[in-house]
């Protein structure tokens, strides 16, 4: 892992697949040292929980706005992202990207907001709406609502932290925001020690189920703070493939010809699209959501993908109809490191790297000239007979200053020998479908 060699890191994205853990407590901030308000973590592991929320009244319209705003961002990401992958795998999270930007509007100047929400697809959406709309998708696609039920199984967890060193006080409006709109947990730790790397990292391996164990190998005895946030996603197909049925073939790479074992669904009344640009069916998961796989009609899996819009994703989703049909699709496992997301987050209109702006004003109560100097990000994604799982890693650091086609009538056949993109949604209460992973399968 990338040593993190500035005097404060934001950590920005932990996002992982596998079993399900709970959110983290939201601690009550105030306008203190963090050591008074938050547990040591050089002494104790803290322990993180779900917390007992209530989504604000009358955010739905909001909540609608923004999550078609986190969509836009996630597809304009992943368009600006494919294009450095060239031939090879790629895989991403937008959302591990969004939501800590997110979650950085309430410690950004007034001068850098206005295009930091534009840049988050926020841009009609104020600031207090904004935040009550993220607590909404939070407590919907963490669906605490249905925890009362015995045995329930909930296969998406997200987590935000931040950590602070011992001599830092946050400020209280960004700690009351972060803790109560982003169920944030704060917790306290000595970053001129090497037990601020293991706290992170302990923290890292505890909320995805220890399939991410070392984010950091070193701290700048400077830093000051990392801001934390982690996905995790593990759940099985609502109708799961025969293991049985699984046959060896031919998948026509770029670089050439290389072999990839094909599951096999087919059956009638099947969720397909189908228009000039290409062929499209859902894999819903046992949960709740599912992912869409998008094979081209011409052209490349990274040139389809690149193309996609929110509006184009809501055209598919609304055009989806039952048909009778079977489709291949290979078995298949990615990981990557995201190379230039700094640069790509720029020309998307992010303004936080912006060293002589120094817009990070918000954060912290000392007064220091704070800004992002970089993002790191790496995502993985395993695909197979029995369902998904998916993981990411973004960190940013921070130093101081210094047209609808209808759908076929006649039986599909829709055979993944090609590269093909792929989505993974989830779905919340208000009929938005928030974008968790993107990607290209060019080599199974």
């Amino acid at each position: 892992m990338k040593k993190i060699k500035s005097a404060i890191a934001l950590l920005v994205c932990l996002c992982v697949t596998a079993s399900l853990a709970s959110c983290a407590p939201a601690p009550g901030g105030s306008d203190v040292p963090a050591s008074e308000n938050v547990p040591e973590v050089n002494t104790a592991t803290p322990q993180t929980t779900t917390p007992d929320v209530t989504p604000p009244p009358g955010t739905g319209v909001a909540s609608g706005l923004l999550a078609d705003g986190a969509n836009g961002f996630a597809f304009r990401l992943s368009a600006a992202l494919v294009k450095n992958a060239g031939d090879e795998n790629f895989v991403c999270s937008p959302y591990s990207v969004w939501l800590p930007l997110a979650a950085l509007v309430s410690a950004t100047d007034e001068q850098s907001k206005p295009a930091l929400l534009s840049a988050l697809g926020a841009a009609d959406i104020s600031e207090t709406h904004i935040n009550e709309a993220t607590q909404q998708m939070l407590y919907d696609l963490t669906n605490l609502r249905g925890k009362e039920y015995e045995g329930y199984y909930n296969p998406l967890k997200i987590v935000n932290a931040i950590f602070v060193d011992d001599n830092v006080t946050l400020k209280q409006a960004f700690a009351q925001n972060f803790a109560g709109n982003f169920s944030g947990n704060a917790m306290n730790v000595d970053f001129s020690s090497a037990d601020a790397v293991d706290a992170v990292n302990r923290w890292a391996s505890e909320n995805t189920d220890g399939l991410i164990t070392d984010i950091v190998e070193e701290f700048d005895p400077q830093t000051v703070a990392a801001i934390a946030n982690a996905i995790y996603f593990s759940d099985v197909w609502s109708w799961e493939f025969n293991a049985a049925e699984t046959t060896e073939d031919v998948f026509h790479a770029p670089a050439g010809d290389t072999t990839a074992f094909y599951m096999l669904r087919e059956g009638k009344q099947q969720l397909y699209y189908e228009d000039d640009k290409l062929q499209a069916m859902p894999l819903e998961f046992l949960n709740g959501g599912g992912m869409y796989i998008l094979l081209p009609k011409d052209g490349g899996a990274s040139e389809l993908l690149a193309s996609m819009t929110g509006e184009y994703f809501n055209e598919i989703r609304a055009g989806a109809q039952q048909a009778d049909g079977k489709l291949l699709l290979p078995r298949f496992s990615i990981e990557n490191d995201i190379k230039g997301l700094k640069d790509v987050l720029i020309a998307l209109g992010v303004p936080l790297f912006d060293e002589e702006a120094a817009p990070l004003t918000g954060l912290i109560e000392e007064d220091e000239d704070l800004w992002l100097s970089d993002a790191i990000h790496k995502a993985v994604i395993e695909v197979d007979e029995k369902g998904t799982t998916a993981a990411a890693v973004t960190i940013m650091p921070v130093p101081r200053s210094a047209p609808y086609e209808p759908p076929p009538t006649a039986p599909f056949e829709m055979i993944c020998d090609k590269p093909f993109a792929f989505i993974l949604y989830e779905t919340a209460s208000g009929g938005e479908y928030p974008i968790l992973f993107t990607g290209v399968v060019n080599q199974p």
